[in-house]
């Protein structure tokens, strides 16, 4: 097996991608889009910025490379709005993978929502035919994350109008020399080799044809990929149809650990039992980097899960820890105190988050706090995929967790949100100039709605008109920066809360959760290696990755099964030899691949026949003073040459017989030669050294 890691990740938007070569099948685990390269570019501008993008082609058309180097200079001591890409965006893929050609891919498994973003452009190109596997849920949801960024596209479309050639003027060499270092990086990465992951954003068309690709599977459900792989997915605990995969063949399994969380709201408890005992075990949760707890007032007091140290033992009632559920209340409460300071005070508040469990969580903390504040403000969600997600949501109870099913057992709804639209305490509109919004607005107000790049969507409307209002509330989720992110709305006085929400195993709980799935082989990547010690005291082996390079990965698993149908088994003449301890008997049939087993189907007229109708094989070498003496029984005579003891000889002895007739044995390590003149003699001999082998 062979494994290259082409993407890291970075968090729940951009989860990790990675290359696997499978008992010959290449697997490509996970397609996501880089969307935090979105702050390269600036939200569509207003009236009053249009002499700032005039300001700025000028400036790139009297390009100069005295004058670049002075303006370079500058920037780099001061990072402006006007600084920013004033075009339509592209869309950062994974660069890595465009080093690959997409015909040579058999197998794509998508663990998330997140995780299919970037596959349209992977699907229309040439040559691409490989199988697309993902649960139901995911591709659902994943879907409608796609429509929704085509429409809030839609916008830059709108204003810049087609572009003019197909490669914009800011991909050029000079015009990214000129770029600040903060844009330039997010551009070419931080060794300069990322231009070519950028591309100009997929249509609708190319999403159905994607999706019209994909098999869909429900947990648990077996795919089998060309008679010699079965797939299977398994809850990750992460989001609604998020999934962690299982790969079976007959040389051994494979496990894919994706980012799993063992607290979920939401969506179905992480299922870690279903990977227990695989050969190789893949870990590529993408929270290693929030692993710090946060103790900036300015930011959520409980910016990161505090996980207790546990035994495997422990591990097993996790899902209903007191603690960590305490925590994530905890969290919620600082959030919606927050808010209803800040209704209080005449303001309103933007939440800009994309998760759907949080977003769904929020709701019904915030309108359970509005109730108990007595405050009744209006909440709007403004998205075009949310009124098509909240009607989704009532009909997948398969994919959400076990205390939301209960509630359907009940008779109750499965989430909060049915009964407030009914109730007409949230609103739910599919874009800013809706006329429902126009004649139902109300401020102050709480308003959910994308896109958290703040680059696109209703945000940009709503933050431009808000950021000047100290008494005003920004609720984010963790941007890794910030600055740049507020940077096209300076002056920005409103309030921002900045809330880290975790979406992995945390690196207390990993050492214990591998210690209980018991693999043969780890996959790490090195960043843990710094971070836990592995390698001590484990009955698994470790082996850590990193971007772009390729591990071949041993496995372990030294023996075959084969499916034999039991009426067919019984029938079956065993020979046993003690000596090399093991059972064996002769049949003529045909054997199969199906469904990752080998199964083994007998030839009608063999099925009854006896072992003696058919010709004998023989196991292991004759032994030449036995030969000699069974040979002097039949009246012939010869004598024994021992072979050289020189170990690159091949001969073990040789028996020349000279009486009644000429003829040798030659007896090697890998066969018996009878040579003789007469083909009577070599039968005659032949039936001697049979009687003296044990014979199958």
């Amino acid at each position: 097996m062979k494994f290259t890691c082409l993407s890291k990740g970075r968090g729940f938007h951009f989860p990790p991608c990675h290359i696997l070569n499978f008992c010959g099948i290449r697997i490509l685990l996970d397609c996501p889009l880089d969307l935090s390269a979105l702050l390269a570019f600036s939200p569509i501008p207003t009236l009053d910025c249009l002499s700032i993008v005039e300001s700025y082609n000028t400036e790139a058309n009297d390009f100069d490379s005295r004058a670049a180097f002075g303006k370079r200079q500058k920037i780099e001591k001061l990072l402006h709005a006007k600084n920013l890409l004033f075009a339509e965006p592209w869309y950062k893929t994974v660069n890595n993978l465009q080093l690959w050609n997409s015909s040579f891919i058999d197998v794509v498994l998508i663990s998330s929502p997140m995780g299919i973003m970037g596959l349209p452009f992977l699907t229309r190109m040439k040559g691409f035919s490989a199988k697309i596997y993902v649960t139901e849920a995911s591709a659902r949801l994943g879907q409608l994350m796609m429509e929704d960024l085509i429409s809030m596209h839609g916008e830059f479309r709108h204003f810049y109008g087609p572009e003019e050639s197909n490669f914009p003027s800011w991909l050029r060499q000079e015009e990214l020399e000129i770029l600040p270092s903060e844009l330039r990086e997010i551009i070419l990465g931080k060794d300069g080799l990322e231009l070519g992951g950028w591309m100009p954003l997929y249509s609708a068309a190319d999403v159905k044809d994607c999706m019209l690709k994909t098999h869909t599977l429900n947990y648990a459900e077996e795919a089998c990929y060309n008679g010699t792989l079965v797939i299977k997915a398994f809850s990750s605990g992460v989001e609604i149809g998020s999934c962690n995969w299982i790969l079976n063949s007959p040389k051994g399994n494979t496990a894919y650990v994706s980012g799993s969380s063992f607290i979920s709201a939401h969506a179905m408890a992480f299922d870690y039992r279903s990977l227990q005992g695989a050969c190789a075990l893949i870990y590529s949760d993408f929270s290693l980097g929030d692993t710090q707890d946060s103790a900036d007032g300015d930011n959520c007091s409980v910016s990161a899960a505090k996980l207790q140290s546990i035994s495997s033992q422990d591990l097993a009632g996790f899902n209903h820890n007191s603690d960590e559920n305490a925590e994530e209340k905890e969290k919620l409460d600082f959030i919606c105190s927050n808010t209803i300071n800040c209704i209080k005070e005449g303001g309103s508040v933007l939440i800009p988050i994309d998760r759907l469990g949080t977003i769904l969580l929020l709701l019904e903390e915030m309108t359970a706090s509005l109730e108990a504040s007595d405050l009744k403000v209006p909440v709007y969600i403004i998205s075009s995929m949310a009124e098509e997600l909240l009607a989704l949501l009532n009909i997948i109870p398969e994919w959400l967790c076990k205390q939301r099913q209960e509630k359907l057992f009940a008779g109750e709804q499965l989430f909060a949100h049915v009964k407030l639209l009914k109730e007409k305490k949230i609103h739910v509109v599919p874009a800013i100039h809706s006329h429902e919004l126009l004649i139902n607005w109300q401020e102050p107000c709480i308003v959910f709605c994308p896109h958290w790049s703040m680059r696109m969507g209703p945000v940009v409307h709503l933050l431009r008109r808000w950021c000047g209002s100290p008494k005003s509330l920004l609720i984010l989720e963790d941007i890794l920066n910030l600055e740049l992110a507020l940077l096209p709305f300076q002056p920005v006085t409103m309030k921002v809360l900045q809330c880290l929400f975790p979406s992995g195993i945390g690196l207390r709980t990993v050492q214990p959760l591998l210690k209980l799935l018991r693999p043969k082989t780890v996959l790490c990547p090195e960043e843990l290696r710094l971070q836990i010690n592995l390698s001590s005291e484990n009955s698994f082996s470790v082996l850590y990755y990193t971007e772009a390079e390729t591990l071949k990965v041993p496995y372990r698993k030294h023996n075959s099964e084969i499916k034999i149908a039991t009426d067919l088994a019984s029938q079956f003449y065993w020979k046993t030899f003690k000596k090399e301890e093991i059972s064996i008997t002769k049949l003529k049939g045909e054997l199969r691949m199906e469904n990752a087993r080998h199964h083994l189907l007998l030839e009608t007229d063999n099925k009854n026949s006896s072992s003696n109708s058919r010709s004998s094989e023989h196991c292991g070498l004759p032994d030449s003073e036995k030969l000699m003496a069974a040979l002097s029984k039949m009246g012939i005579s010869g004598n024994i040459q021992h072979g050289m003891s020189d170990t690159k000889s091949q001969t073990v002895s040789i028996i020349h017989i000279e009486d009644p007739y000429k003829a040798s044995i030659e007896i090697g390590t890998t066969g018996t030669i009878i040579t003789t003149a007469q083909e009577n003699v070599a039968s005659s001999i032949y039936k001697i050294i049979d009687n003296i082998l044990n014979s199958v």
